[in-house]
């Protein structure tokens, strides 16, 4: 019988290491389980697919934000739209301009830690155009439309954004850009959450979209948990494992404080 035992526990134990959920990966005792995903400029939600999938089998309800990118404004409204049908505390994520809207959204009531990926900062009286200007990036393919709006010029956003992404995935990433307000871009913060609740933050190494020396130099500034990652402005997509991991040492935090 015992050999039996043995048997069948060694048959579900690889099953269990086969699709990838062991026991190993559930999320830890106290740690918040609702994690709130914002995206950046010109791109969508669908973006986190793998780090939501990730997050989900390890037992965290994960929420994504879509911001409509119409107006920082909006943005945020968008955000607090997600966090407001929440039924406890949540861990906020965003990743580039998403840093933005994260840090003034993170005020809500719900939000106990806040996630940077790649992502900006911005103190108060700050806006992200402000800091991209302030450490330029290594490349700048941005264009305006007659209305205000801006996207990255599509022969150049594998460069830009998704350096380390098969051409294929970048190329569609780029052909589906969401135009981003020119506008969103330059209103400042009136109040940054991470002044009044922890940040972890990610800097991706071969950012070419934000300069990883602003990202360095922001994370120092809000005195942040800061993970360093070998990877594009796309690092949420092309790292979704290590991002998620990040992500997870938030949501553990969370029960410590």
């Amino acid at each position: 019988m015992s050999k039996l035992i043995n048997t069948l526990f060694a048959a579900t134990t690889a099953l269990t290491t086969a699709l990838g959920v062991t026991a190993v990966h559930a999320a830890p005792a106290g740690a918040t389980r609702n994690i709130v995903l914002v995206h950046g400029a010109f791109v969508d939600g669908s973006g986190w697919k793998a780090i939501a999938e990730i997050l989900r089998k390890r037992g965290y309800n994960v929420s994504i934000v879509q911001p409509p990118e119409t107006s920082f404004e909006d943005d945020v409204a968008a955000t607090n739209r997600v966090l407001d049908q929440l039924d406890g505390p949540a861990v906020l994520v965003g990743h580039s301009y998403g840093g933005a809207i994260i840090t003034q959204a993170g005020n809500h009531a719900q939000v106990k830690n806040l996630v940077y990926v790649a992502a900006l900062q911005p103190d108060a009286g700050e806006s992200a155009g402000q800091l991209l200007a302030s450490k330029p990036a290594a490349t700048n393919y941005i264009v305006p439309s007659k209305d205000g709006f801006l996207t990255i010029q599509r022969e150049h956003f594998q460069d830009a954004f998704a350096a380390d992404l098969p051409k294929a995935e970048a190329d569609f990433i780029g052909d589906s850009q969401v135009a981003t307000s020119g506008k969103a871009l330059s209103t400042p913060i009136t109040a940054p959450a991470w002044k009044t609740k922890p940040s972890f933050a990610i800097v991706a190494t071969q950012d070419r979209a934000i300069n990883p020396d602003l990202e360095r130099s922001m994370y120092a500034r809000s005195k942040a948990v800061t993970t360093e990652i070998v990877a594009s402005h796309a690092v949420y997509i092309s790292q979704p494992q290590a991002v998620a991991k990040v992500i997870e040492q938030a949501a553990a935090a969370v029960a410590s404080h």
